[in-house]
């Protein structure tokens, strides 16, 4: 069956919590390939192409879905591996690790070249390139904690800082541990590991843990599903620990998980406006029918896609997410409106508005499909042009925010 998964749970957590939680195998999708297959005649077949099987994806989700999309799988499969070979291959010529040396700033999409060393630029160029193609699953923890900042942000503080962080929490309740304890149970319910005793007490001790690191922050949900995944692809804790440390801190805009969410808010604003000006009639048409974007697309930003899109595709997702940071998110959400558009620019009901978008992200299992749509049909958008963006929003979302405060207060006093 594609994507097996094994799980060591003979060992218990050492001090420094860098066992690790789960196994990522090698493994083969043929199987699932001929379990599905139909010899029964053409008719037969056809029927069969819209049949619901299950599977396993390779980080252990049970995936739901037909026969097209386990072949889709399959092809993807082969990519992975291909380009895993393309990874060792650049290894072995450039030297071990060569994808962990520094990056290069550019401003503006424009790399600077002054005194640079023509191999590191080569090397940024490679690796940006190799980036979008996809980072092979054993290269993930690696690299993501490169190419992110949170090699750098882990090496400021002492080696002990996560072991004393967790016993400093251990027995403490907080606003933030209840609604941590209500939503364990939730996360991703349907996964081995993740719904385990052992798994939930490794998601609680990161939730917790960067609750107390950051009390502005505390916790939000949606952080559970983003620990969780975090949790699944870098194998330790702490690796994951710092991980979401650095989106919070560097690669997401600020205040997105704060009690008010004005950063998601502005987010949502900034969304709304480049869904307009990069694909103005879906806007008009959703406009004129009074549909919000923000419905489905505030679950994007806040879980980063992990709760709509397959788990590979979100991974694909995420590893340009780490290396070119937040623009990303709006490349992928206008990807998905663009990738629809005809279909969405025939409906009249706001409800089919969020089952075909619903339906699209989760049998986007074809992560090359998605990105292709998101790079290179939606055109480029630099980070300083969203920036500006997010300033001007800011100052609407912030205006908001402080009426709805004066409204409450007023009530209050008023009762």
């Amino acid at each position: 069956m594609f994507g097996t998964q094994t799980r060591d749970v003979a060992d218990d957590f050492n001090p420094r919590r860098r066992r690790t939680l789960w196994n990522t195998p090698t493994v083969s999708m043929s199987a699932t390939t001929h379990t599905i297959r139909y010899n029964t005649g053409k008719k037969s077949l056809f029927n069969a192409r819209f049949m619901s099987v299950k599977f396993e994806d390779l980080y252990g989700f049970m995936v739901e879905g037909n026969v097209d999309d386990v072949n889709v799988l399959n092809e993807v499969r082969e990519r992975i591996t291909e380009q895993g070979r393309v990874w060792w291959a650049l290894e072995a010529n450039k030297g071990a690790n060569w994808y962990l040396q520094p990056k290069i700033s550019s401003n503006e999409g424009v790399i600077s070249v002054t005194s640079l060393k023509l191999s590191v630029l080569t090397n940024t160029i490679t690796l940006r390139r190799l980036i979008r193609k996809g980072v092979p699953p054993v290269l993930r923890p690696k690299v993501w904690l490169s190419v992110s900042g949170a090699a750098k942000k882990r090496s400021t503080v002492p080696e002990t800082y996560y072991d004393e962080l967790i016993r400093a929490t251990e027995g403490k309740t907080t606003p933030a541990t209840r609604q941590i304890d209500h939503d364990l149970p939730r996360t991703f319910p349907c996964h081995p590991w993740l719904n385990s005793e052992e798994g939930q007490a490794s998601l609680r001790r990161v939730l917790v843990g960067y609750s107390f690191r950051d009390s502005e922050v505390g916790y939000c949900q949606g952080l559970n599903y983003v620990a969780a995944l975090l949790l699944l692809v870098m194998k330790t804790e702490e690796d994951a620990f710092w991980m979401l440390a650095v989106l919070l801190e560097n690669v997401l805009v600020s205040d997105c998980y704060t009690d008010t969410l004005s950063g998601c808010h502005v987010e949502q604003r900034v969304f709304k406006d480049l869904l307009a000006k990069k694909c103005p009639r879906i806007a008009a048409h959703l406009e004129a029918m009074g549909f919000d974007v923000s419905l489905v697309a505030t679950e994007w930003f806040l879980c980063l896609f992990s709760k709509s899109l397959p788990s590979e595709t979100t991974l694909r997702v995420w590893d340009v997410l780490f290396n070119e940071g937040a623009k990303v998110l709006f490349h992928v959400a206008l990807a998905i409106f663009k990738m629809r558009e005809d279909d969405l620019l025939c409906i009249r009901q706001l409800g089919d508005v969020i089952d075909i978008l619903q339906t699209t992200t989760h049998h986007l299992y074809d992560p090359d499909e998605l990105l292709t749509f998101a790079f290179d049909k939606i055109g480029s958008m630099t980070t300083n042009t969203i920036t500006k963006e997010r300033k001007k929003q800011e100052t609407v979302v912030m205006a908001e925010l402080d009426q709805r405060i004066r409204r409450l207060s007023s009530l209050k006093m008023d009762g």
